[in-house]
């Protein structure tokens, strides 16, 4: 996909990746980097426009010191999205993507934002399932929390070369500072959900431990217009494990949130 920089603000670039055309698709990456979202947004940008961004500080790009959190980039990319005048817009989101994504639509008072969709999002508090400690654990903890197959996905950390380790690390410290306190949550954003009317589609790998499914439809129950789908043999990333399945539900929930008279 063509790669290009865009300005959210005059001190925050935005590396953009873009392909395709049709109704735009804002596809935004978890912790695990943009990576994680490559196979959907190539799939995707067959029927679609498909913009895929690094979160500012991933992957070696530029974090401005006061983007210091997920309500920081959730703004940078909505307005992004208005500076562009773009209109009936899907975002997609993957774990801490889908937590931007959310914070994108409680904000979105002009209603660009047509659909969502949520994958194995975190960013709520709900207290009976709490989110699993991502930072505590050890590589073959985060496997096996991650992953319904763990033993397949396991990389062992001692064979990463080491910029790539380095690169891996710097990450996580991005990851911390925009989400470690209070940890991987808003706690005013589920009982603002309720406001969001755009169509959500939550999909959650039923073997995810980070987040389990429970917590899943509590976060889906809080939209205005939310709906839970769990795909079997899949964790925290199932549009890696379970493809199919789960672009068979996106593929399905564009066609019910696109607007055949879109806005100029």
């Amino acid at each position: 996909m063509p790669t290009d920089t865009s300005a959210a603000y005059t001190d925050l670039p935005l590396t953009l990746s873009e392909s395709g055309s049709g109704k735009p698709v804002l596809i935004l990456h978890g912790g695990g980097g943009p990576a994680t979202v490559a196979g959907l947004a190539q799939h995707l940008s067959r029927i679609a426009h498909t913009i895929t961004p690094v979160h500012p500080g991933w992957d070696g790009t530029h974090r401005p010191e006061w983007l210091t959190g997920i309500d920081d980039l959730a703004l940078a990319y909505l307005h992004h999205l208005y500076d562009r005048q773009l209109r009936d817009v899907l975002v997609i989101g993957s774990s801490l993507g889908g937590w931007t994504a959310a914070e994108m639509a409680v904000r979105d008072n002009a209603g660009i934002i047509t659909g969502l969709v949520l994958i194995d999002a975190v960013g709520v508090c709900v207290d009976t399932e709490p989110i699993t400690d991502f930072f505590a654990l050890d590589a073959r903890g985060v496997a096996e929390h991650s992953w319904h197959d763990a033993d397949r996905y396991y990389v062992d950390p001692t064979g990463i070369p080491a910029g790539q380790l380095a690169l891996r690390q710097a990450n996580m410290a991005t990851m911390r500072t925009l989400a470690g306190d209070p940890y991987m949550h808003d706690p005013k954003l589920l009982r603002r959900l309720a406001r969001v009317q755009a169509p959500a589609l939550l999909i959650w790998g039923e073997s995810d431990r980070i987040v389990n499914p429970a917590y899943g439809a509590v976060y889906a129950e809080a939209f205005g217009n939310g709906r839970l789908e769990v795909i079997p043999e899949a964790g925290h990333l199932p549009q890696i494990e379970q493809p199919e399945a789960t672009c068979a539900l996106i593929d399905a929930h564009l066609r019910q949130t696109s607007n055949p008279f879109p806005q100029s």
